[in-house]
């Protein structure tokens, strides 16, 4: 079967591999979409990934079962989670559906082939209704990194400024203005500030252009609510400090090395409360589904559907800035 391989600085291409087995516990999938994410920049971008990708956001069709006690069944449609907790009896997370607690949690990657590798209890099973693009979104870093986002957000936030447009600060942003609070929106890109006006930024700025500090500052009367760092860089960081309001609060998607944050100048003299929110709870699948069937239109933050077979161009555009969320749709 064909597997698209991560070939380092910036190229991908595809290889043919065996079709996976699945282990005690696993399923196959047969893939009908899955989504490429920023955080796949890093090894696309460097040393790259032999034999395979960095591809965690997918849904399709289970196409094998493994041994054990699995309720799934063969031709079901199920969106996945690429981390999946142990499973264990006795683990108190994972018996909650917050897999991304569990200390013995397992993570699944190399979802952009034909068919995938994933653990039956990180599968979602899906309704019949729900489009394929919607339901790798729902299950992913798409809406479930702002969904579990919004969950660390305090209830009288209002004013809200996203550091990093890429496909998870443009998710914050239609998911906070599906909440009615007022959206600012930094990033270099000129395409994908406008992608985040497109979404409901009503303030965009380009940090090259302007002291977004100081923009921030006077939109908001002092400083915004929440500060939401998802660029991944140190000096996006340090400007969610500045920015953010005095007993404000700033919240970290992107993953980035360590930087020297001062207990004194950062947090204890402005009362800043800083929290991590990372991919997204099992549990909270129901939750975002509803808001699907409410109208959160989170197809929205799709930029371009590509063919799989378009998929190392689509891995260019997205390293250029020149998309957004991209999906790649495989033939059935």
């Amino acid at each position: 079967m064909h597997n698209l391989e991560m070939r380092g600085n910036g190229v991908a291409g595809f290889i043919e591999v065996p079709e996976p087995i699945p282990g005690p516990g696993e399923v196959v999938v047969k893939t009908a979409a899955s989504a490429i994410c920023g955080s796949e920049m890093g090894p696309y971008r460097t040393t790259g990934k032999p034999g395979g990708n960095s591809g965690h956001e997918a849904a399709g069709i289970v196409a094998a079962l493994g041994t054990g006690d699995i309720s799934l069944k063969i031709g079901q449609r199920v969106g996945v989670s690429a981390v999946a907790g142990c499973g264990n009896a006795g683990c108190p997370q994972c018996a909650a559906g917050r897999y991304t607690w569990c200390e013995n949690r397992k993570g699944y990657s190399n979802m952009h082939a034909e068919k995938f590798l994933i653990a039956a209890n990180a599968c979602h099973a899906l309704p019949d209704d729900l489009p394929w693009d919607a339901a790798v979104l729902i299950c992913g870093d798409g809406l479930g990194v702002p969904y579990h986002t919004s969950t660390k957000i305090p209830a009288d936030a209002r004013t809200i400024a996203v550091f990093g447009a890429g496909p998870i600060g443009l998710g914050n942003i239609l998911m906070q203005r599906y909440l009615g609070r007022t959206l600012i929106a930094v990033d270099k890109s000129a395409f994908r500030l406008n992608q985040a006006k497109r979404l409901g930024a009503e303030y965009v700025m380009n940090p090259d252009e302007c002291d977004v500090i100081q923009e921030v500052k006077k939109i908001t009367g002092g400083g915004a609510d929440v500060c939401i760092e998802a660029a991944g860089r140190p000096e996006t960081a340090f400007n969610c400090f500045a920015a953010v309001r005095t007993g404000g609060t700033v919240i970290f998607n992107g993953e980035q090395p360590a930087i020297p944050l001062s207990p004194s100048e950062h947090f204890i003299r402005r009362d800043i409360t800083a929290v991590g929110a990372w991919f997204y709870h099992f549990c909270e699948y129901d939750q975002m589904l509803e808001l699907w069937r409410k109208g959160l239109k989170m197809t929205d933050l799709i930029s371009d559907h590509r063919k799989y077979a378009d998929a190392p161009q689509a891995f260019k555009d997205f390293s250029a800035g020149k998309t957004a969320k991209v999906i790649l749709e495989y033939e059935e």
